[in-house]
């Protein structure tokens, strides 16, 4: 199971990554064309960014607390933080009738959840 964890959270760590350093380094008038991208229309760029820099944090934090063996809690703890995120992530595409990126989002929440419980339950870091 923990290896499973393991590419859950590697799986995980991927899709922050590559959706904060879209949101961090694209111009919102380009993310705003591309599918998935509308909501960023109604939002300022400053925000768009700031979620940037939040799901690259959450890239770093779901994995390099384990890997360097500093504070491996904070790899659950960021997973719960993902849950959170995705939530919000769930409700604005509902509103815009995206749902199959609500749908989407629902799986990376499930990743999320199956890391926070494993991680805080039956199969700690140095558990």
């Amino acid at each position: 199971m923990n290896l499973t964890l393991w590419i859950a959270a590697g799986l995980l760590g991927a899709v922050a990554l590559a959706g904060g350093v879209s949101k961090t380094f694209i111009p919102k008038e380009r993310l705003a064309a591309q599918h998935g991208g509308e909501w960023t229309q109604g939002a300022s760029p400053g925000f768009i960014r700031t979620l940037g820099v939040l799901e690259i944090l959450a890239a770093a934090g779901l994995i390099l607390p384990a890997v360097l063996d500093i504070a491996p809690v904070m790899v659950p703890v960021t997973a719960v933080c993902w849950v959170a995120l995705m939530v919000g992530a769930m409700i604005t595409h509902g509103r815009l009738g995206q749902y199959g990126l609500v749908l989407l989002n629902s799986v990376y929440l499930a990743l999320a959840v199956f890391i926070a419980w494993g991680r805080l339950g039956p199969w700690p870091f140095g558990g």
